[in-house]
């Protein structure tokens, strides 16, 4: 029998550069309460978010991923040219096809790059960080560009109570490439399907094309999604050190997929966190962007606190689906 060849990469990789895009524009929770019918005290208290960035009409998500993408090339020193593999995580690219990863690679110069978008809602940026170090370290690309991007605005009920509040529109990335040392540690991920009811869209696009039902937007079941990301992903949180084989106490930063402040908080508690752990708190001024959440919170944690470079951060994402993925990362 004749054997074929496998490919085979490099032992180790790590994250160069983070890049960040926020929507142009600052929503502050006065300008939502009226549709539905509550305060600037009831979302602060329910969620920390103050205001929330929000893309102009005519930004799509694949626009602000641009942006970051850009930022974060720069910064690594990679050439573009040499980059042979871009993701993109989102749920909010209104085109469903060409992938908004095509469209982007060709945008800064990264032709005939590997391109594909990622649907994995919040959780999709940790699953496209496990893809890209996968495919680096099997041989199957050299340098990968990682996105998560979203134009939430797009897809929310300005009436609905159960989630339109919360999100926002930006986008994150980073470029990963070849290490000489370990810097993604292994992934924990997974989904639960059985209550994929809890939060996602409320109609099809058959249903709307039909006139069935209105423009399909998200919707969520607060209470249910709350205690399944703060005592599940609790867990998960904990398997993801393990695979590290690490501590909490070794951890210089945690970064959370940034749904609500109570949950960021209970998360801390639930891992003993001490003091030491900076821990990212960006939907204060952001809002919940789902798959850019980690990177935009990342990216605004490295340039306010530019010791915590080289320092190990758990990053974990889950959302609709429900979908989870948690790693460890050394910052860069």
């Amino acid at each position: 029998m004749t054997t074929i060849k496998q490919s085979q990469g490099v032992p180790y990789t790590r994250i160069y550069s983070y890049g960040a895009s926020r929507g142009d524009l600052s929503v502050p929770n006065d300008d939502l309460v009226g549709p539905i019918d509550s305060s600037d005290e009831w979302i602060r208290q329910r969620t920390g978010i103050v205001t929330r960035t929000r893309a102009s009409a005519g930004i799509l998500a694949v626009d602000l991923a641009t942006d970051a993408a850009k930022e974060a090339i720069e910064k690594s020193g990679v050439d573009p040219a040499d980059i042979d593999l871009v993701i993109v995580a989102t749920i909010s690219n209104v085109q469903q096809t060409p992938s908004a990863a095509a469209v982007v690679a060709d945008r800064v110069g990264a032709n005939p790059a590997a391109a594909y978008d990622s649907n994995a809602a919040c959780a999709g940026f940790a699953y496209g960080v496990a893809q890209a170090d996968a495919l680096i370290r099997t041989g199957g690309a050299q340098y990968a560009l990682v996105i998560g991007a979203e134009k939430l605005s797009d897809v929310v009920d300005p009436t609905d109570r159960s989630i339109s509040f919360l999100l926002g529109d930006g986008a994150g990335a980073v470029v990963i490439g070849p290490s000489d040392f370990p810097a993604i540690a292994p992934t924990v991920w997974g989904s639960d399907g059985s209550k994929a009811h809890a939060v996602g869209m409320n109609a099809t696009l058959i249903d709307y094309r039909d006139g069935d039902a209105n423009w399909p937007t998200l919707r969520q079941e607060g209470q249910t999604v709350f205690r399944w990301a703060v005592w599940d992903m609790a867990k998960v949180a904990r398997r993801a050190l393990d695979a590290a084989g690490i501590e909490a106490s070794d951890l210089a930063a945690f970064i959370p997929h940034q749904a609500n402040m109570r949950i960021i908080d209970e998360f801390a508690k639930q891992l003993k966190l001490p003091d030491t752990v900076a821990i990212a708190r960006d939907i204060e001024t952001t809002g919940n962007t789902s798959a850019a959440s980690i990177p935009l919170a990342t990216h605004r944690l490295l340039e306010e606190h530019p010791e915590l470079s080289g320092g190990l951060a758990l990053q974990i994402g889950f959302g609709a689906g429900l979908v989870f993925g948690a790693q460890v990362v050394v910052l860069p």
